[in-house]
């Protein structure tokens, strides 16, 4: 691995590994050889950045509940909502009017 404290600004040759100040740059050979180790320092915070070709890269990034768009508290929100509307709890605007109103406009 080569260490410096040189800002990533540069694609660099496939064949590569780098460290740079807050990120490890791969290729993406290197990544498919060692995955687990990957993922792991992933895992742990440290921003990887595997390389593809001479003008690609990729961010590798651990996803947590948050990041998902439908967590549980939003599916429960839109079934929530599905029920209301199915009850005829809406409140129905058809004027410009009524949208600034429900606004605050």
């Amino acid at each position: 691995m080569y260490k410096t404290n040189v800002k990533f600004s540069i694609f660099v040759p496939y064949w590569y590994t780098f460290k740079f100040k807050d990120m490890l740059v791969i290729s993406s050979r290197e990544f498919r050889q060692n995955q687990r180790v990957y993922f792991e320092k992933a895992d742990k915070g440290e921003q990887i950045i595997v390389q593809r070709g001479k003008d690609k890269a990729y961010a590798l990034t651990p996803v947590n509940e948050d990041d998902v768009y439908f967590n549980a508290e939003m599916v429960e929100r839109i079934k929530e909502s599905i029920k209301q509307a199915e009850e005829g709890k809406v409140k129905r605007i058809s004027t410009p009017e009524g949208i600034s109103d429900l606004l605050g406009l």
